[in-house]
């Protein structure tokens, strides 16, 4: 296998970037965030791009970040909540698992999610009525994770540690 040794998907909240960090940690490996990636590129955040040139402009940044990160990183990557949007995407993550790569599901729901979220100015897609885009979200998008997903594990309302035993449990890591 190349690539990351665990890629990390999920719905915004769901706790990608503080599970892939510490699951990270927890083996050694390093971390990376393709939203980061996205912002060190373009020079400012995620959510100015958005305002600034729309959505698709950002998507198409993110799914060259991906596979970027696809091909070149090798610890724990975590993705943007709506990369699964991209087809391309999703076949890259596909053959990554197929390849014997660990791709996680952290399922969340909206219950969990809108608590985590709260009023948020950095999710742009969470600035009008964050429960009701979660929930849409959560719902359109579950089919893209469950398609790309070696493992899924559910993070609603649980501590970090219990998510990264479950997350290093499904990778084959034993516990930290």
């Amino acid at each position: 296998m190349t690539g990351p040794a665990l890629v990390v998907v999920g719905p915004p909240a769901s706790g990608k970037t503080t599970v892939g960090a510490a699951v990270a940690q927890a083996l050694g490996l390093p971390f990376r965030d393709t939203d980061a990636d996205v912002e060190a590129q373009a020079g400012t955040t995620v959510a100015d791009l958005f305002v600034q040139q729309g959505e698709p402009h950002f998507r198409a940044l993110e799914e060259q970040a991906v596979a970027r990160a696809l091909a070149e990183h090798d610890g724990v990557l975590a993705l943007g909540g709506g990369a699964v949007t991209s087809a391309a995407t999703r076949e890259r993550l596909v053959a990554h698992g197929r390849t014997g790569g660990a791709v996680v599901w952290l399922d969340v729901d909206v219950t969990s999610a809108a608590k985590r979220v709260g009023l948020s100015r950095d999710r742009p897609l969470l600035a009008v009525n964050p429960r009701a885009m979660l929930r849409t979200m959560l719902e359109t998008r579950a089919p893209l994770y469950a398609e790309v997903a070696t493992a899924t594990v559910v993070t609603s309302a649980r501590p970090v540690e219990d998510v990264v035993a479950d997350v290093l449990a499904a990778v084959g890591a034993g516990t930290p």
